[in-house]
Order: C-alpha cells, then structure tokens, then sequence
C-alpha cells in the first residue's frame, strides 16, 4: 500500500491544492456576486459558463495532449487558470465573469483529463481501484477546505481571489516536478445519445437530471445563501456540508449497491433526498435544519452519479462502456449547464427558497422514472452486475473510463473467486 502511494502522493497534493482553489472561487462567485447586486439570473448564467468550459475541455484537450504533450497543456492550463482566478475582481461585470467561468471551466478540465492520464498510467490492476478512491477522496477533502479558507478572508476585497490563484499555481509545482513520463492519452469517441439511451434509458435521463442537481447544489447555493441573508462562514458551511455528505454517504451506498438491484437503491437515495430538500424548504432561514438539509442532499447526489454509471454499465458490454462513459459524462454536462439556469430564473421569479424546489421536483423526476423502468424490464442480478464505481461528478471521461475496466475486472474475480452453486447449496 505504502509503495502504491509512495508514486502518486506529489499528484494527490496537487490535486487538493488545486481543488483548494478551485472549490474557493466556485464559493466566492455567489458571495461576491450577490455583494455586487448581481441577480440570481445572471449568477446562474456565470454559474452555467463553468460547464460550458468544463464539457468543451472534456472534449479538446485529448487532441491538445497529442498535439503538444502532457506537461505543456497542463503548465499551460494552469497559468490560464490562474490569470482567470485573478481577474474577477478586476472585471466585475456579469458578462465578463461569464466569459471567466468558461475560461476555468475549460482549464479545470483539461487539468482532470491530464491529471488523470498521469494517474491511471501509475497504477496497476491490483492497484487502480485504491488509486481512483484516493483521488477522488483527495478532490473531496479539497472542496470542504475550500471553504474555511473562505472564513479567512472578506469576499468584498481582492484577497480571497488572489488566494485561490496563488493555490493553483503552486498545485502544478509538485506534480510537474515528480511525475514519470507523460503517459499516452487516448479518450474513446462518446456514445451517441440516442444509442446511449436505448442501452440504458435510466441511466441516461438520470445522469441528466442529476447534472443539473449538481450544478445547482455547488453553484447556486453560495447564491441562495446571500439571498437569504446567510454570513460569508455560515455560506461556507453550508456548501462543506453539501460535500462533507458525499464523503461520508458514498461508501455504505457503494456497498449496498453490489448487493441490490441498483433501480432499488437510485429510487431510494432519490426519495431521501427529495425529502431532504422539502425540508429544507420548510425550515426558512433557520440554520440548522438548512444545514441538516445540505448534509443528507449533498450525500446522496454524489453516490445517484456513481449508482447511474455503475447501472447503465450493467446493461453493457465491457468493448462498450468507455463509450457510454464519454457519452454519460457529456450528457451529465448538458444537465449542469440547464440546471442554474432554470433554478436562477425561479428564483427570481418566486423567492429564494424556490432553490430546493426546484431540487426536490428533480430527485422525484428521478424517483418517478426509476420507478417507471422497474415495470418495463426485470433488473440485473446482483451477483451479475459489475463492481460500484466510486467516482464523483468532477471526473473526467478518462478516470470513468479507468474505473468502467476496473469495475469489470474486479466483479471477475469476485465472480471467480465464490462457491459454486451446488456448493452454496449444500451449506
């Protein structure tokens, strides 16, 4: 295990680094926009331009790695990402903050798709599967951090910015300094999504939904947060339970879920979380329950993305799944660029606390579909499906990639190593 680590502790640190930066500037978007009179739609348009950058980096940065190699994108991307950081409080205008997402969006893609590469390349068969949990632990753990460096600073002033660039920049100096020789990148062409959806029709409109969740959760809520008059560190919280749940929830769903048929556990997470959101709903500007609320909601979004890739892969030959996981992950993006939109427009159409509304109506669009699938097909066996991939939403086609071949690999030797049947019946 130490030896496993000892290679990739220098990308590990990078990445929380970088996730310190980056998960500070998500943050500070709707406190600062909210301090300079921006409505809620023109933050959820800033909010939709991340996703419009991360799902068009997603896509061209496979072809800038081939073209230039690994070390010059990232170096590159990295120093973009920096100056995008820097500039906000230089231009606080909503349509150049827009312009500025898009930017970062797209670099903090690239630098997943890199990073990545970098990652997979160091691990084996035996040891992809800790690998991928590490770093997506260590993306995690960056984002709760995110937020108490936020309580150090005033969002009013420059300071805050200029410490999320500085975090970024320095992230690049232990990975570029340490990492073996670049690896070859190769990210499959995506499903379509129509032949995505005939495979796995839950899986599809799911991950859909669940984009938009996403999106609405990490970038509308700092703005719900400064609509109803929440405190710099009381929004900070707020956003560090949303994933604080994700941590804690995805290994017992992870579990459950190689044990049931995973329809079963997508209506329940879904359900619990659309309670979740209701309550918080009915709990006003009261800050516990909000934070009760942002707890278990946050907890159950991360694990429906991975419950949602685990499921359509069950329906799925092994030569397809990188396909389908380019395609989910497009189709994912899409949901996260709608979803701020259509929640800033409720918002500021009806009020503020439209904001769990409009996420507890997509947890039971999800629960309602579920449902519907569990009548139009029998489930896969359990004891048929392949491994739970515990990825979070932030991954890039080539770490779901990674962790599809894992998945598969690991249920054969699980598969392998059990009693045969006629064994198990005679204990």
């Amino acid at each position: 295990m130490f030896k496993v680590f000892s290679g990739i502790w220098a990308l590990l640190l990078g990445i929380v680094l970088i996730m310190l930066g980056n998960g500070m500037h998500f943050t500070l978007i709707g406190l600062r926009g909210g301090l300079e009179g921006f409505s809620a739609t023109e933050l959820a348009i800033v909010t939709s331009g991340y996703f419009v950058g991360f799902l068009s980096g997603a896509r061209l940065t496979p072809s800038l790695i081939r073209n230039v190699g690994h070390v010059r994108v990232f170096a590159a991307l990295g120093s973009f990402m920096s100056a995008g950081l820097i500039a906000f409080p230089l231009l606080v205008e909503p349509w150049a903050w827009t312009l500025l997402r898009v930017l970062v969006g797209f670099c903090m893609s690239g630098v997943y798709v890199t990073a990545e590469s970098w990652l997979n390349d160091a691990s084996t068969n035996a040891t992809r599967g800790k690998v991928l949990s590490a770093y997506m632990i260590a993306q995690t753990l960056g984002i709760i951090g995110a937020q108490g460096l936020l309580t150090l600073g005033d969002a009013q002033t420059s300071v805050l910015f200029i410490g999320a660039s500085i975090l970024v920049s320095i992230s690049f100096a232990p990975i570029l300094l340490t990492v073996a020789p670049a690896p070859k990148t190769e990210v499959t062409r995506p499903m379509p999504l129509r032949d995505l959806f005939v495979r796995s029709p839950l899986g599809t409109a799911g991950i859909f939904l669940l984009g938009t969740v996403y999106a609405t959760q990490s970038g509308m809520g700092p703005v719900f947060g400064t609509l109803i008059g929440m405190t710099a560190s009381q929004i900070s919280l707020f956003i560090a339970m949303l994933f604080a749940g994700a941590l804690v929830f995805q290994y017992p769903i992870g579990w459950i879920s190689d044990r049931v048929d995973r329809r079963h556990l997508i209506l329940a997470a879904s359900l619990i979380a659309g309670a979740s959101c209701l309550g918080g709903f009915m709990a006003g500007d009261a800050l516990w329950p909000l934070m009760a609320s942002a707890f278990v909601a946050g907890g159950m979004t991360t694990p429906l993305y991975a419950l949602f890739l685990a499921h359509t892969n069950d329906f799925l030959a092994p030569e397809d799944m990188p396909a389908a996981s380019g395609g989910l992950v497009f189709t994912f993006g899409l949901g996260a660029i709608i979803g701020p939109l259509v929640t800033g427009w409720t918002m500021e159409a009806a009020g503020p606390f439209t904001f769990w509304l409009v996420l507890a109506v997509t947890f039971g669009a999800i629960a309602l579909y579920a449902l519907y699938r569990m009548t139009q097909r029998p489930g896969v066996p359990a004891s048929q499906t392949d491994s739970y991939l515990g990825v979070i939403p932030t991954a890039s086609p080539v770490a779901i990639e990674a962790a599809s071949a894992w998945a598969v690999e690991q249920a054969e030797t699980d598969r392998e190593g059990e009693p045969a049947p006629s064994a198990q019946a005679g204990t």
